[in-house]
C-alpha cells in the first residue's frame, strides 16, 4: 500500500498534511510510515488502518484515521478530531502491539 492521507488531492498535499499533523501532537515525521496498528486496550484486541475508523470502543463515529505515528514508547492515532486539526491523539502503547508499514 503507497502512502495517503485520506481526502489529499496528491502526494504533495498528502506530505505537507503529515507533516502538520505531525508538528500538532509533537510526533516525528520518519520515511517509514504506519498503514495499519493492531494493539490491546484494557485486555480488548483493537486495529486501525489509516482510512478507516477507528473501532466503535472510541466514539469517534466515521471519522476515518488520518495518521498513525510510532512516538518511541507509544503509538498516537489521529483523527480529524482526535489530533487532526484539534483535540488529542489517540494513544496506543506498544507492549502487546503490531504495525504494518506502507510501501
Amino acid at each position: 500500500m503507497e502512502f495517503f492521507i485520506p481526502a489529499a488531492q496528491d502526494p504533495a498535499q498528502a506530505e505537507e498534511v503529515y507533516k502538520a499533523i505531525a508538528q500538532f501532537v509533537t510526533a516525528p515525521v520518519t520515511n517509514k510510515r504506519i498503514w495499519k496498528l493492531q494493539w490491546k486496550h484494557n485486555g480488548m484486541d483493537m486495529q486501525c488502518e489509516v482510512g478507516q475508523p477507528l473501532p466503535a470502543y472510541y466514539k469517534t463515529g466515521s471519522d476515518p484515521v488520518l495518521a498513525i505515528f510510532d512516538c518511541g514508547n507509544l503509538y498516537k492515532i489521529c483523527t480529524i478530531y482526535r489530533g487532526g486539526k484539534q483535540g488529542e491523539p489517540i494513544l496506543a502503547g506498544k507492549n502487546y502491539s503490531s504495525a504494518t508499514h506502507f510501501s
